[in-house]
């Protein structure tokens, strides 16, 4: 059995399989060494994710050494908790005390179920605000951006403060795309807004 990376997360780890996705880079790179294991679950929050876990993460079976346990696993939260709770994307927010908590949670699940796996979080991506204006998902009658980079922002450093608690790394891509002038066309996939193309 080759080891395996998890990847954990909504729509934006569901769809990273795509071509030119993220998920799709990592297992061309691991090709031959390690198997990249998909568990995306588009539209879901933290408070959503926390009630499936036990479902779709295996539990370890074996001689108990790790031996068969992932490498590493990924958890992509946060998009979809950072909506606005008065917008028509209102059902999918979660108060950011709470998100904090149900990342931490998650984050105490998979230390109890794979000891010697690497955590890693990853942050909520920046809002292209106007082009989710142009190209809403659902009925958008107050036509008001359901998500807002600044918001985003806020649950970037939620999940950052959390990785600092428990003790584990994060990647801070909110504010790493916003480092390239060309972030909105380079990193975002035109034809569905807000989910990272590569």
């Amino acid at each position: 059995m080759r080891p395996k990376i998890y990847l954990i997360g909504d729509s934006i780890t569901e769809e990273s399989f795509c071509d030119g996705g993220w998920g799709a880079s990592l297992a061309h790179h691991f090709s031959r060494t390690v198997d990249v294991v998909l568990r995306g679950y588009s539209g879901y929050n933290t408070r959503w994710a926390v009630k499936v876990l036990e479902r779709v993460i295996p539990a370890a079976k074996g001689s108990g050494d790790g031996a068969d346990e992932p490498l590493a696993v990924t958890v992509f939260f946060g998009a979809n908790d950072a909506c606005l709770p008065d917008r028509c994307s209102a059902f999918q927010h979660v108060p950011l005390d709470e998100y904090k908590h149900n990342l931490r949670s998650i984050v105490s699940f998979l230390k109890k179920r794979w000891p010697t796996t690497h955590i890693l979080l990853i942050t909520p991506p920046p809002i292209d605000e106007d082009a989710r204006l142009r190209h809403p998902y659902v009925e958008n009658p107050l036509n008001q951006p359901e998500r807002t980079n600044e918001a985003a922002g806020d649950y970037a450093k939620a999940c950052i403060a959390v990785a600092g608690e428990c003790g584990i790394p994060v990647v801070d891509l909110w504010t790493k795309m916003q480092q390239f002038s060309d972030w909105k066309k380079a990193y975002l996939r035109q034809s569905y807004v807000g989910r990272i193309g590569h």
